[in-house]
């Protein structure tokens, strides 16, 4: 009886497979304007419909508008940490952790090619930003202005 105390086996050869970028396809949605805080609707009372790109750049507003872990609704990557970014010690301090919430958050749509170009201004109790993001496959960069208050 001469068995080996750890038996061998063959290993059955794994196919390789192609890991193929997930391909996204930017749907239209219904029109969101943030100045009224309600969809925008025509004069028959019918929700307007924004295009690809509208539903995007909506959607970068929205994410950034909203705290993360504060809606039930939204998963923990959608919103920024605008609360924990305001205690910051100093304004410079403050300016870089929004810089790098808000990218972190737009960063997780697989559209969002990039975002860059921060600009802060101070108000006496708010924070105003301004920054760019790009979106694939639009050609144009969008400019988001956005009030973060104190």
């Amino acid at each position: 009886m001469d068995e080996a105390l750890f038996p061998e086996y063959d290993v059955p050869d794994i196919d390789e497979f192609d890991e193929e970028e997930e391909s996204f396809e930017q749907k239209p949605s219904a029109y969101f304007d943030f100045e009224t805080g309600d969809f925008a609707r025509t004069k028959s009372n019918n929700i307007l419909a924004s295009t690809e790109e509208e539903a995007f750049i909506q959607w970068c507003k929205k994410v950034v508008l909203t705290e993360r872990d504060t809606a039930l609704a939204y998963s923990t990557d959608i919103g920024i940490e605008s609360e924990d970014a305001l205690q910051e010690e100093d304004r410079e301090a403050v300016e870089s952790e929004l810089e790098r919430t808000i990218t972190e958050a737009l960063m997780v749509h697989p559209a969002t090619e990039y975002v860059t170009d921060f600009e802060f201004t101070w108000g006496p109790d708010c924070v105003y930003i301004t920054f760019t993001v790009k979106g694939q496959p639009w050609e144009d960069e969008e400019q988001i202005e956005i009030t973060i208050d104190d």
